[in-house]
């Protein structure tokens, strides 16, 4: 039992942030399946309710944190199953080119972007969107990852059987589907998915600009990460651990820095060798000649 438990650990440990996300969500699943056959009373939709996200603002206002929660339930197996499939590949995907970091940012801010447009809509055009709607999905945060990648790299090629579809036109697809998608069964499902893309693609432009609008929420998940870290022994060891914390963490920012920068380097190649250098925008242009200083 101990070894299966050690084994469990250690496949834990080698899985990046996202894949921990797809832990997460699975088992969040079982625990609402679960709940539901142990007490038969409750409705299959609605076990894990106080983590659903309201349409109601009365509602929202007691349960402030299903802004997030919402995220990590899911009721219908193929619905958690499709989700957590394309979280896999754009993970994969998005952390061979960006961070850890820039991946929680995006993924979490999509969440609530995709919370924020699911209560406009159903606050703000009531006749449209029938009120008593709950929100439930990872699907706002999935997009804004695949909404970020294709805005970061609108003309890299995505191949699909035989021949190449530039990544703009698979964005600008996507997006179109989920607003036909507001006049079917789905209405607020759709409308939070719109939210996610808009904050995908607007996160994107402003990080090609070099603005990573993610801060301000790195620097309150960390706060909030630091409420569940383990007390300090002492206030000699503290200090040193918090300067020995700090050079490393210098050193890993830097790090990053240049991978960043040579792996947009590298896009900006590419995007030249396959469109040609007046294809690149003003800021990938002024990027290349400071790069090459």
């Amino acid at each position: 039992m101990n070894t299966l438990n050690n084994d469990i650990k250690q496949k834990l440990t080698h899985l990046n942030v996202l894949e921990k996300i797809i832990a997460i969500n699975v088992v969040v699943f079982f625990i609402g399946f679960i709940l539901q056959a142990l007490t038969s009373t409750l409705p299959s939709h609605s076990s894990l309710q106080w983590f659903e996200l309201p349409s109601q603002l009365s509602e929202l206002l007691v349960k402030p944190w299903t802004f997030i929660t919402y995220a990590f339930v899911h009721y219908d197996f193929i619905h958690m199953l499709f989700n957590m499939l394309w979280l896999y590949f754009i993970g994969q995907w998005f952390l061979t080119i960006f961070s850890k970091k820039l991946a929680i940012n995006v993924y979490f801010l999509g969440a609530i972007g995709g919370a924020i447009v699911f209560i406009l809509g159903y606050n703000l055009l009531p006749n449209v969107f029938t009120t008593g709607g709950r929100l439930v999905g990872a699907s706002a945060a999935v997009r804004a990852l695949l909404i970020f990648m294709c805005a970061y790299t609108p003309q890299m090629n995505l191949r699909f059987f035989t021949f190449n579809i530039k990544l703009w036109i698979v964005g600008a697809a996507i997006v179109g589907m989920d607003v036909l998608g507001l006049a079917g069964p789905n209405a607020g499902g759709n409308l939070a998915h719109i939210g996610g893309a808009v904050l995908g693609y607007f996160y994107a432009i402003q990080y090609n600009k070099g603005n990573d609008i993610g801060k301000g929420f790195e620097a309150l998940a960390d706060q909030v990460s630091g409420w569940f870290s383990k007390t300090k022994k002492s206030p000699l060891k503290t200090v040193h651990k918090q300067r020995q914390n700090k050079d490393m963490a210098g050193f890993k920012k830097d790090e990053f820095e240049a991978f960043n920068k040579q792996k947009r380097i590298d896009l900006i190649l590419d995007k030249i060798s396959k469109s040609g250098y007046d294809s690149l925008t003003k800021e990938e242009k002024a990027f290349l000649f400071k790069a090459g200083k």
